[in-house]
Parts: C-alpha cells; structure tokens; sequence
C-alpha cells in the first residue's frame, strides 16, 4: 500500500469515528486518559490493581516472524541474543533457509498471488522434527519456493511498533495447523479439534466453508472475565453484512474484495471468533458486534473491558486471494490511533496477534509439544504489544503463546490465573513485554 493509501484508511476510520461520536478533543474533560474522543470514559476498576483496565486483543493471521521481523531484526539468525535494546537484540532472518534458497520478498503483490498449504501434515512435515529443512523442496503438495518469504515496506507500521513498543520473538502458534484450531487457544488455552475443520453453529455458518458443525461446553475466558464483573465484546469486520442478510443467506461480498467470493477472505467468518463454538455464547446477540462498531464505543466511552477484534480475511494480511498485504497494518494503524486519540489511552492495552504461521518459514526450532495437551507447537508468530503499559523498544525472549495471553486476561483483571485448568495454568504470562512501573502491579514472566 502507498503512503497515500494508507493515509486514506487511517482517514476514514477517524472521520467515521468523529462523525459517530459527535465529539472533539476535550484534554480537560472527565476522560481518564489524557487524549480527546468526547465523551468520557467511565472509571474502570480491574479487581487486581492493575492500571490496564482495557484490553484490545487483534488477531491477524498466517504470518511468521520472519516474515514479517525478518527484515527489521538485525542480530545474526542463529546468535541467540540476550540483549532486549531494539533489533540488534532479535535475529534477522537467515540468507538462505536449509536448502540454499533465498527469500523472496513478501509484498502486496506475492502476499496476493499465493496461500501456502497451512495445514497441520503440510507444517508438520515441513518443520521435520524442528530441522526447519522442507519448505521449499522435500514435501509434495506442501514444499514451494514461495514459502520462504520477508516483508519489508509492507509491514513498516509493525516494525514502526517495535521501535516504539515491545515484540515477543518466541511467541509460537499453540497448534501445528490452520487458524481455526489455533484461534481456540485464544478463548480456552488448549486443543478442541485440528485445522479448519470445524464451524461454529452460529450466525454467519451456512456462509462458512469448514465441513463438520459443533457445539461445545465448558467454560472461555470471557466466561471467566464475566463472572469477575468484566465486560467483553468481539468486534468482527463484516458481521454487520450477514446479520442484515439473515440466517439463511450469503450477501453478496464487498466490492474492493477482489476474490469475489460469497464466503471467505470476502465475507466474515463465525469460525474466526472462538468463543462462538461454545453454547453460552453462539447465541448470543450482545457479544459479537460489526467492527464499525468499535469506533463509536471508543468515542462514546462505552469500550468493554476486553474487546476481540477480528477483520475480514482479506484485510488481515491472510495470503492469497488476491489481498494486499499493507492493507492490514494500515487498518490495525488505524484503530491504534483511534485509541490513542480517545480518553482511553492511558488504561488501555493493545496486543497484535497472528492466529499461525500460514505454512511460510520460520527459521527457530519451535519447542517441544505442550505437557499439558500433548500438541505440538507450530512455527512463531509475531506478537506487539502496543501503548503506555508495554515497554519501549524491547525485543522479550520468554517463551509465549495464545494462552499466555488468556493467562495474563485472568491475571490482570481477576488476579488469579489457571482458571480454566488449562496451558493458562503452565505458560509464561507477559510480564516481560510489559512495563512494570506503568501497570500498577507485577505482571510476571511466568
């Protein structure tokens, strides 16, 4: 995307928001944090004395970190760097992967022309025991010179973030696999099916492709967070189309979508929003709002305590299809700012997710599978951790993943962790991504 072109997203977000909110600055007002968006936010207590009294929780997907740090870590791939100052203290990705190829570079155009097989045989057999050696040739099906690709200009806006922020660079995709299993780990911390394989029966599943409907019991975070008191909302790109559309049918997908299809990247997707798999939430009328919808609380003070937010396929840097991949940074870049300009700012935490790696290369040996359900890590993802509350230019080392993030949700504003008997009980929390002179309390490491 050009400067222009991301100027202009960032543009209509923030004239939608202004529009909606009827409001200007207003430094001197109510507001708790120090920027404008009108009306006031209304004091938000966490119940562990944790200042970060909202959570903005953006999951994109199928990226690794190499393909989109690779260009801006500078420490050689394989040093294993100690420091956390900026990107001499995280590894570039390699010259060349095991094989001998070179990267190609990932930009809006080869992000469009190819989605790698993603798929739990394809990454397991890619990754071969942690070698990191078959992605470009040994693998039928799977194996693809475009597998080994890093962005650079494209994703400017993520590397911008980690200048002025904190990344984690070993934080793994919970699952070998695609996003759907991987996206349980944001809601429950542990495996529930592989793959895409299942939906949700929720609004929006006649629309969604994967082949096998189910219905779960047991207990979310959000479950969790709501009997603390807590308020929680998905915020989902698209929703509002298939709701106007009805149960029974498929709108028709969005003009600048340039797959043109009746289902996903074009139109949302219930099985991109975990906690819709469960029956207290897959009726629910009040969790799941358009991503529209995220500009008027914001503006009208009405933010829930922890908001998921998810964009359409083809705004979330997702390959293939056709999706230009600097459209994704640029509209994340947009709701940041949104944030940032909004009474807000001061109690709110932003974290930056990507559901897997998508089947692209990631030159670091993931760890070994998970003691507490036996799954295998895929390759890492990147994680940003964006506001007041994360520290500045800092790379982490510590070994995260999805459920790390459940864990510190549990933490910061129960402050009891391990609720769901689950990896939120044995992950590392992020404490390290986090300053502990802004939080009010020790968010630990562990």
């Amino acid at each position: 995307m050009t400067p222009m072109r991301r100027l202009l997203v960032s543009s209509l977000f923030l004239a939608a928001a202004s529009v909606i909110s009827g409001c200007g600055s207003d430094p001197t007002g109510t507001g708790t944090g120090s920027g404008g968006g009108g009306a006031s936010c209304p004091a938000a207590v966490t119940g562990s004395g944790s200042k970060i009294a909202h959570v903005i929780l953006v999951v994109q997907e199928n990226h690794t970190f190499d393909n989109h740090f690779g260009s801006y870590c500078t420490a050689k791939a394989g040093s294993n760097p100690t420091c956390n100052d900026g990107p001499a203290c995280c590894e570039a990705a390699p010259a060349k992967e095991p094989s001998g190829a070179s990267p190609i570079v990932l930009d809006d155009a080869s992000n469009a022309a190819k989605d790698p097989d993603h798929s739990a045989y394809c990454e397991g057999k890619e990754m071969n025991g942690g070698a990191m050696d078959r992605y470009i040739a040994g693998v039928d099906g799977c194996s693809d010179p475009g597998n080994f690709a890093v962005a650079g200009d494209a994703v400017k806006i993520y590397h911008d973030y980690a200048a002025k922020y904190a990344i984690a660079d070993r934080n793994f995709q919970p699952l070998v696999g695609a996003s759907s299993a991987n996206d349980m780990y944001f809601a429950v911390a542990k495996q529930v099916f592989n793959d895409n394989t299942v939906k949700p029966d929720a609004l929006g599943s006649d629309c969604d492709l994967a082949p096998t409907t189910k219905v779960y019991d047991g207990q979310t975070v959000f479950d969790v967070l709501v009997a603390a008191g807590k308020t929680v909302r998905v915020y989902a790109e698209g929703f509002g189309r298939v709701q106007k559309a009805g149960a029974d049918s498929c709108p028709h997908p969005p003009k600048d979508c340039a797959a043109n299809l009746p289902t996903y990247p074009c139109l949302y997707e219930p099985s991109d929003i975990p906690f819709l798999y469960y029956k207290q939430f897959n009726h629910d009328a009040a969790l799941v709002h358009d991503y529209a919808d995220v500009a008027a609380d914001i503006t009208g003070g009405t933010l829930p305590n922890v908001s998921f937010v998810k964009l359409l396929g083809y705004h979330s840097e997702h390959p293939g299809y056709g999706s230009a991949l600097s459209v994704g940074p640029a509209m994340v870049d947009a709701l940041v700012q949104q944030v940032e300009a909004s009474c807000y700012a001061d109690d709110t935490l932003v974290l930056i997710a990507w559901d897997e790696g998508g089947g692209y290369f990631d030159h670091v040996k993931p760890p070994p599978d998970s003691a507490v359900d036996g799954q295998p890590y895929g390759t890492r993802v990147p994680l940003i951790a964006v506001g007041r509350f994360a520290k500045k230019n800092f790379v982490s080392h510590v070994q995260l993943e999805h459920s790390s993030i459940v864990k510190f949700l549990e933490l910061n504003f129960t402050g009891k962790t391990g609720q769901l008997g689950a990896r939120d009980a044995a992950v590392h929390n992020l404490g390290s991504l986090l300053d502990a002179k802004e939080t009010g309390i020790t968010i630990p490491d562990d």
